[in-house]
């Protein structure tokens, strides 16, 4: 397999010392719009001549395309934000490769009703792009990180092998990471952060099908395995609930994200001041009025999440709580997959977050080279058995766990 990885970040960089351990692939071309940032990446893997480093622009898809044709890139991993989705999904059909990402294709709310009704759902764009590639026996492995991604394959599992008959599926992410030396610094992209937290979220009910809420909606307190506790949890927009009923039989999925109050607080500031929009306005410069999106300030001004492994401490959780029944009985349970922070920088100089969303691609990617993941259209998780990617994760040296509720 020749990889072409977009994005050389903090996930794009944990990918490739993730796969660099690996040897399933034949190559991986790492190709950031900051050529620098795809030099260190790939210079941190000392002598590996599987890697090299390009520049390119994720938004150019003539470029992106031309870039896998020249590298003979069997697949493209995409490690940008969601802005991208759409230019780098079609820039790997008409190359002819195929595609893998963390995150789908943008949500827009409904003009009318945007907490009653679904406007332009997560994923629509692809989905309605899923007739081409299956014609084409290409596949599109869509929303295959931590979350989306393993927590989906939670869900297959959860159906497959413990539950007889699914009431919900409740995506729950939670932690207790601090970082020292900030009064406010995300783990994870504050642009990507924003989106899912302040559109409106998204719930499934058989019956009704996908209907939204306000956002923090439904606050619950939930408790988390390995020392973390209790964090509270509000409905949030993500894919997952866009994705699960699709492939798995469930009367309800939802996502909750263990913000906590301080941080929805900050995130409604925003929303008020309207920093969270991502459309330009224009402000003065020292050679006259200049355009900037609020969002892209926002996220200037807070460090590079990549960068705060050394000051972070504690642990984060992901992972899917399931009711049901099974041999007639009630059962509930919850299975989880907790990085620590000391561990993730020990072993592979990445923090807890973004450690735990890169590995995944990578495990997916594996079993797609070795034909035991195959397929064609655009598929999520829940469409391929789960048993072999917990196998190969807890194989990689990250095991998983289920407790019972």
């Amino acid at each position: 397999m020749r990889v072409l990885l977009v994005g050389a970040g903090g996930v794009g960089t944990a990918i490739t010392r993730i796969a660099a351990r690996r040897p399933f692939f034949e190559a991986m071309v790492v190709a950031d719009y900051d050529r620098a940032r795809a030099e260190a990446a790939v210079t941190a893997l000392g002598d590996d001549g599987r890697f090299r480093a390009e520049r390119v622009d994720a938004a150019d898809e003539a470029a992106v395309a031309a870039l896998l044709a020249r590298h003979r890139c069997d697949i493209l991993l995409n490690a940008t934000d969601p802005r991208f989705v759409m230019p780098l999904f079609r820039a790997a059909r008409a190359a002819g490769a195929g595609y893998l990402d963390m995150a789908m294709s943008l949500s827009r709310p409904h003009p009318e009703r945007p907490y009653e009704e679904c406007g332009v759902r997560l994923g629509d764009e692809q989905f309605a792009q899923a007739a081409d590639w299956e014609k084409a026996g290409a596949l599109a492995l869509v929303g295959m990180g931590v979350e989306p991604g393993l927590s989906d394959v939670f869900a297959r599992y959860a159906a497959d092998e413990l539950f007889d008959d699914i009431e919900e599926i409740g995506v729950r992410d939670g932690a207790n990471l601090t970082v020292e030396g900030y009064d406010f610094a995300p783990s994870f992209s504050i642009w990507t952060t924003i989106e899912e937290c302040l559109n409106p979220p998204v719930v499934y009910e058989a019956g009704r099908g996908w209907f939204t809420t306000e956002p923090f909606s439904e606050p619950e307190v939930f408790d988390f395995p390995e020392g973390i506790g209790e964090v509270e949890c509000v409905n949030v927009e993500h894919e997952e609930v866009l994705l699960v009923p699709r492939w798995v039989d469930a009367k309800r999925v939802t996502f909750k994200y263990g913000l906590g109050r301080e941080f929805v607080d900050t995130l409604k500031t925003l929303h008020r001041l309207g920093l969270d929009r991502t459309g330009p306005v224009t402000v003065p410069g020292p050679d006259g009025p200049v355009a900037v999106s609020p969002r892209d300030v926002v996220a200037a001004c807070l460090p590079d999440p990549a960068t705060l492994g050394e000051r972070m401490h504690g642990k984060t959780c992901a992972g899917t709580w399931v009711r049901g029944t099974r041999d007639g009985a009630p059962r509930e349970v919850y299975l989880y997959h907790v990085v620590d922070n000391q561990w993730s920088m020990a072993e592979f100089g990445c923090q807890a977050v973004v450690w735990q969303t890169a590995v995944n691609p990578v495990v997916a990617l594996e079993l797609v080279a070795t034909g035991v993941w195959n397929g064609a259209g655009v598929l999520g998780p829940e469409a391929f058995p789960a048993r072999p990617f917990l196998d190969l994760l807890t194989a990689y040296g990250s095991p998983w766990g289920v407790r019972e509720q």
